[in-house]
């Protein structure tokens, strides 16, 4: 490409910025294996805005990885389209590289060099690195520089990764489980880094496999099961998508069959506990509590809270394993 080709292309992208979103994804498929392969991620399509922290989750094999690997521009798509900051992350990765920072599930570092030198080293291949000192004072590495990374732990070499990914000052930011083996106060420490970084300006993309993180951290997320996106939207509203539980024990003597009916909430077990599920939690509540002081019936351990992230993942996990079930079944017979 000339030099007058790029300008023109970097001219056009300039304007697209300003209309579309940090990240696109429109229809994405990823296939393996060629026509006849797997298909590990099967049209999904979201967008990241910047300043915004997506969560992309899922269970394992559900197409998470492969989805950014493609994102970032590592892989080609077989089918559908990616854009990150109005320009293609493969077609235009000579101007896309500059402005992204990567965190890989897995970094492969020279183990016989120091963290300074593993730094210095990446900051090499950067047009305008952060200051080394700078990156690895942000990760709380900066006491552990003279160390050789063969001999940093599991969580430090996870900072490590963070470090050299913030090093370029990306506009698009990925993590892909960037807190796995870090302990409370570093994940913490990371979450506080993430939320700055985000605060600035910049657009995060993250895979986790810790539900509170994703909570904490996402503005958006995505649950993804067997390469499809199944549910999307803030954790809140995700969640609120479940029915919330009230469970309590009842006194000696006394049967969950003499429970009132009320309605809009069901018993999802009745021993050793009752658990019942409601969608109106504060009435379903006001009526459970107004039949105990009639009867003077002491309700013990009594616990009343809305769905949870975790409830709602474990539920489309549940229901994606259905369908795998069913569609294989089907199949079988057929």
């Amino acid at each position: 490409m000339t030099k007058s080709e790029m300008s023109r292309t970097a001219h056009t992208a300039s304007a697209g910025q300003e209309q579309e979103s940090a990240v696109v994804v429109d229809g994405l498929h990823r296939r393996f294996g060629g026509p006849t392969g797997f298909e590990a991620v099967r049209g999904v399509s979201f967008t990241v805005e910047r300043g915004e922290v997506f969560a992309l989750l899922g269970t394992n094999g559900a197409g998470k990885t492969s989805t950014l690997e493609v994102v970032e521009g590592l892989s080609k798509p077989t089918k559908g389209r990616v854009s990150i900051l109005g320009l293609d992350p493969v077609a235009d990765r000579w101007a896309v590289r500059p402005r992204i920072g990567i965190m890989l599930q897995q970094g492969g570092f020279p183990s016989d060099l120091t963290v300074t030198e593993t730094a210095k080293m990446w900051a090499g291949t950067l047009s305008r690195p952060r200051p080394v000192d700078e990156a690895l004072e942000m990760v709380d590495l900066a006491q552990r520089a003279t160390v050789v990374v063969k001999s940093l732990s599991g969580g430090e070499r996870r900072r490590l990764d963070l470090a050299l990914a913030l090093m370029n000052r990306p506009d698009v930011l990925f993590l892909d489980e960037p807190t796995t083996g870090l302990d409370p106060e570093s994940r913490r420490n990371t979450w506080r880094l993430i939320g700055d970084i985000v605060a600035g300006g910049a657009a995060v993309v993250l895979t986790t496999h810790y539900l509170e993180e994703a909570e904490e951290l996402a503005d958006r997320l995505a649950i993804m099961h067997n390469g499809r996106i199944v549910t999307t939207g803030t954790p809140t509203d995700i969640a609120a998508d479940y029915p919330s539980t009230i469970a309590f024990g009842l006194p000696e003597g006394q049967s969950a069959s003499e429970l009132p009916v009320i309605a809009g909430c069901q018993v999802a077990q009745s021993e050793p506990k009752v658990v019942l599920h409601t969608d109106q939690l504060q009435a379903s509540l006001s009526e459970l509590l107004s039949w105990a002081n009639a009867r003077g019936v002491s309700l013990t351990a009594l616990q009343a809270r809305t769905a949870s992230l975790e409830e709602a993942f474990l539920a489309v996990a549940d229901a994606g394993d259905d369908r795998d079930s069913s569609q294989q079944a089907t199949h079988h017979v057929a």
